[in-house]
């Protein structure tokens, strides 16, 4: 079955770095374009960055430029979440989901396949 399974995720304090990985099953990921998402409690799920089919990365939240970066593994078939400078509000349940033009579209309901999600808590 088609699978996307994100990890990495835990309990850091303000200004930790937390890597997240999301690896697919199923399908071939390096033909995809790959978006991260985030829900917090209460909260509506917003995308945070994307990974084109060309590996060009497009910020869909002001507030991580220059602080989350995207890549992509395709030997492993894995795309990365490198978060760092973590913030309170960074707070969420962050989703990988796959598009299988290869386009960075807004909008979830575009996106082909989602993961299930990994908790990541900034607290003091």
């Amino acid at each position: 079955q088609v699978q996307l399974v994100e990890s990495g995720g835990g309990l850091v304090r303000p200004g930790d770095s937390l890597r997240l990985s999301c690896s697919a099953s199923g399908f071939i990921l390096g033909v995809y374009a790959i978006a991260w998402f985030r829900q917090a409690p209460g909260k509506e799920r917003e995308g945070v960055i994307c990974i084109t089919l060309g590996d060009g990365s497009t910020y869909h939240t002001d507030s991580v430029k220059g602080r989350f970066t995207i890549s992509r593994d395709n030997a492993s078939n894995t795309v990365y979440l490198q978060m760092n400078s973590l913030k309170p509000e960074d707070t969420a349940i962050y989703y990988c989901a796959a598009d299988r033009h290869g386009r960075c579209v807004t909008g979830a309901a575009l996106y082909d396949y989602w993961g299930r999600g990994t908790q990541v808590t900034v607290s003091s």
